[in-house]
C-alpha cells in the first residue's frame, strides 16, 4: 500500500490515507516528522503504532522501528486509569479531537521519564499523531521549588504549609480507611525562654539552637516515621498518623521532653532549654484540621500556665470550662441590657437581739443556656472585661430602689442595704457621681446605703480612689471592708481610710463550729480584731455564721452583726419583707 507516512499500508480494506497537511508535500512532512526533536508516532484506529521517529525511540531507549505495530497505550501508560483510557479511545475513533495527560514512562535503561503525552487527530486522515515531550527537568525544577516553598530554611523541616497539607491528607485518609475508625494525634510545642537566647546571643545563635532542636525532634519521631514540622518562631509540631491511642502520644511527648533537656552547644556555650507541649489525640472522623489545632493550642497554653517545661493532655472538661468562660465573657454586657440579672438579699442580723439590721445584695445571672449562676461564676470575668461597670451600676440602682421600698413599707426600720463594689468601678467610672444620681433618683437616704470593698482592693488606695471613698463617706454612706483578714492584713490603713465596718472572713468563723475541736487561737484573734475595730469606732460583722453556737460565741466576744445560713440563705426581696414583719427565725 502507499500513501502513508512511510509507505506502509493503512487498515485493510480501507481507502488509503495520505498523511499530509494541505499544500505541504508529503515528502517534506515526512522529513520534518523524522527530524523533529519531539518524540512522535502515528497511531491507527486500532491503537497500533504505524511509525515512530528517532526522538521517540531515544526517549524510550529503543529502536523506533521496534515500536511499529505495538500498542501505543503500552509504552505511554494510557491504560493506567479508566478515564484516560476512555478518552484515548474516543480520540482514536475520531469522536474527540485531542487528549493531554502527564505520565511517568519507563526508559529501557531503567530510569523514569516524566512525559507530557498528546494525541491529536491528523487532518484528512483516519490516523492520530502521538507526541511525547520529556518534561523531567521541568518536573524536577518544580519539585525543587515546591520543596523550598514547603520547607523551613533554618531547620529544613516541613513548614506550616506542608504540615497543614499533610494534616488534611491524614484526616481524609483516616476517614476513608477500611473501618473508618482511624485516629490522629498531635504534639504541639514551643520552647520556654527562647526569646532570651535571641536577645542575649543574637539571632544567629537562636537559629543554630532551632536547628539542633529540630534534629532531636526528628530523632524522636524517626522510629515511627512521624512528621516533624516547624510552624514558625520556636513552635514545632509532631503529627502522628494512625495513632494507636493516647498512651502513644504521651510516650512521644515524654521522649521529646527528655531529649530537649540535654544541654545544647551553641556558639561555644552550653544552653539548657525546655519545652511546653500540648498533646491532643482523637478519632479522625468528624475532626477538622482547624479544630485539632485549636485544641492543641489551648492545651499548649495550659502547659505553660501550669508551670512550663511539661506536657499537658487535652482535657474536654477543662476545655468546656474555658469555652463557658468565653461564652459568658462575650455575653456579659448584652445580658445587662436584656435584664438577665436578678438580686437576692441576705440578712445582716444583730448578734445581741436577733433584729435584722441590714441586707447584703447578691447578684445572680439567669443565663438562658447555663441556668442561674452565682457571682463566683461571672464577677471575675466582668472585672476582666470591664462589664463590671455597667453591671455594678445596675446592681446599685436595683438595690437602692428596693431599699427605698422597704423604707416606705417599714418606716420604723432603719434597714441598710450593702452593695459590693469592685475596685475597677472605682477606677473606671465616676463612682461618686453614679451613687449620688442613683440616691437622688430612688430617694434612698445615704445613711441606708453601705458599699463593700475587699481588703485587697482597698490596700494601696491613694489618689483618686481614696478621694472617691472619702467623698462617699462625707455623703453619709457607710464603707465596709469585705473578707477582712484574708488580704495583706496591714492594720495601718484602717486609720486613714473612711471605713465604718469590718466584715470578718468566714475562715475565722469556721473555727467556732461545735463539731470541731475548738482552737483557742481563733477566738483570741477574732476577739483582738473586734476590740481593735471598736476602739477605732468601727462595727464588726461576722460572715458565714452557720450555727447557734457560733452566733452565741461571736456575740459574746463583741461582734455586732452576723450573716450566714444560720439566719437565712440569700432570698428574693419579698422574703426579706416577710422577715421584717415576723423577725428572723433560724
Amino acid at each position: 500500500m502507499s500513501g502513508t507516512l512511510d509507505g506502509q499500508g493503512g487498515t485493510p480494506g480501507s481507502t488509503p490515507s495520505v498523511v499530509t497537511q494541505r499544500n505541504v508535500p508529503s515528502s517534506d512532512f515526512r522529513a520534518a516528522f523524522h527530524a523533529a526533536r519531539l518524540g512522535m508516532a502515528v497511531v491507527g484506529r486500532d491503537g497500533l503504532v504505524r511509525t515512530a521517529n528517532d526522538a521517540l525511540g531515544a526517549l524510550l531507549g529503543t529502536d523506533p522501528a521496534r515500536l511499529a505495530d505495538s500498542p501505543a497505550a503500552d509504552f505511554t501508560g494510557l491504560r493506567e486509569d479508566a478515564r484516560t483510557w476512555s478518552a484515548y479511545r474516543e480520540v482514536l475513533l475520531g469522536r474527540r479531537e485531542v487528549l493531554h495527560c502527564t505520565r511517568r514512562l519507563r526508559h529501557r535503561g531503567g530510569r523514569g521519564v516524566w512525559a507530557e503525552v498528546t494525541l491529536t487527530q491528523l487532518p484528512d486522515s483516519r490516523e492520530t499523531l502521538l507526541s511525547v515531550a520529556d518534561i523531567s527537568d521541568r518536573r524536577d525544577l518544580r519539585a525543587r521549588l515546591r520543596h523550598l516553598r514547603m520547607h523551613d530554611p533554618v531547620t529544613r523541616l516541613p513548614n506550616r504549609s506542608l504540615f497543614f497539607e499533610r494534616l488534611a491528607a491524614a484526616l481524609t485518609a483516616a476517614v476513608v480507611s477500611r473501618d473508618g475508625g482511624g485516629r490522629i494525634g498531635l504534639c504541639y510545642l514551643d520552647l520556654d525562654g527562647f526569646k532570651a537566647v535571641n536577645d542575649t546571643l543574637g539571632h544567629r545563635a537562636g537559629d543554630r539552637l532551632l536547628g539542633l532542636v529540630a534534629q532531636r525532634l526528628s530523632e524522636c519521631a524517626a522510629p515511627d516515621g512521624h512528621l516533624v514540622a516547624r510552624l514558625g518562631g520556636d513552635e514545632f509540631a509532631l503529627l502522628v498518623e494512625g495513632s494507636a491511642g493516647t498512651e502513644q502520644l504521651v510516650t512521644l511527648a515524654a521522649a521529646v521532653q527528655t531529649a530537649l533537656q540535654r544541654p545544647f552547644d551553641v556558639a561555644g556555650q552550653r544552653l539548657s532549654v525546655s519545652a511546653s507541649i500540648g498533646v491532643v489525640e482523637r478519632p479522625a472522623a468528624g475532626t477538622h484540621a482547624t479544630e485539632l489545632m485549636q485544641a492543641a493550642d489551648t492545651t499548649l497554653y495550659w502547659a505553660k500556665a501550669d508551670g512550663k517545661a511539661r506536657w499537658t493532655l487535652f482535657d474536654p472538661e477543662r476545655n468546656a470550662h474555658r469555652m463557658t468562660r468565653q461564652a459568658l465573657s462575650s455575653t456579659l454586657r448584652p445580658a445587662v441590657e436584656r435584664d438577665e440579672f436578678v438580686l437576692q438579699y441576705q440578712p445582716l442580723v444583730g448578734l445581741g437581739d436577733g433584729i435584722v439590721r441590714g441586707v447584703e445584695a447578691l447578684v445572680r445571672w439567669r443565663h438562658p443556656q447555663f441556668g442561674t449562676l452565682a457571682p463566683n461564676r461571672f464577677i471575675g470575668l466582668a472585672e476582666e472585661t470591664g462589664a463590671i461597670v455597667p453591671l455594678g451600676r445596675w446592681i446599685l440602682a436595683t438595690a437602692c430602689r428596693q431599699a427605698r421600698r422597704w423604707q416606705l413599707d417599714h418606716p420604723e426600720e432603719q434597714l441598710v442595704v450593702s452593695v459590693n463594689v469592685a475596685v475597677r468601678q472605682v477606677w473606671d467610672s465616676d463612682l461618686v457621681t453614679d451613687v449620688a444620681r442613683i440616691l437622688a433618683e430612688t430617694g434612698l437616704p445615704p445613711h441606708l446605703l453601705q458599699l463593700e470593698l475587699t481588703e485587697s482592693a482597698l490596700m494601696g488606695s491613694a489618689g483618686r480612689p481614696l478621694q472617691q471613698l472619702q467623698q462617699l463617706s462625707d455623703m453619709g454612706i457607710a464603707i465596709a471592708i469585705d473578707d477582712f483578714g484574708t488580704g495583706y492584713s496591714n492594720l495601718a490603713y484602717l486609720s486613714r481610710l473612711p471605713v465604718s465596718t469590718l466584715k470578718l472572713d468566714g475562715s475565722f468563723v469556721h473555727g467556732f463550729r461545735a463539731d470541731e475541736h475548738p482552737n483557742p487561737a481563733d477566738e483570741t484573734i477574732v476577739e483582738a480584731l473586734v476590740q481593735l475595730a471598736h476602739r477605732l469606732g468601727l462595727t464588726v460583722t461576722a460572715e458565714c455564721v452557720e450555727s447557734a453556737e457560733q452566733a452565741e460565741r461571736l456575740g459574746r466576744i463583741g461582734c455586732d452583726t452576723g450573716q450566714g445560713w444560720f439566719y437565712s440563705r440569700p432570698v428574693p426581696a419579698d422574703r426579706i419583707s416577710a422577715l421584717l414583719r415576723t423577725g428572723v427565725r433560724p
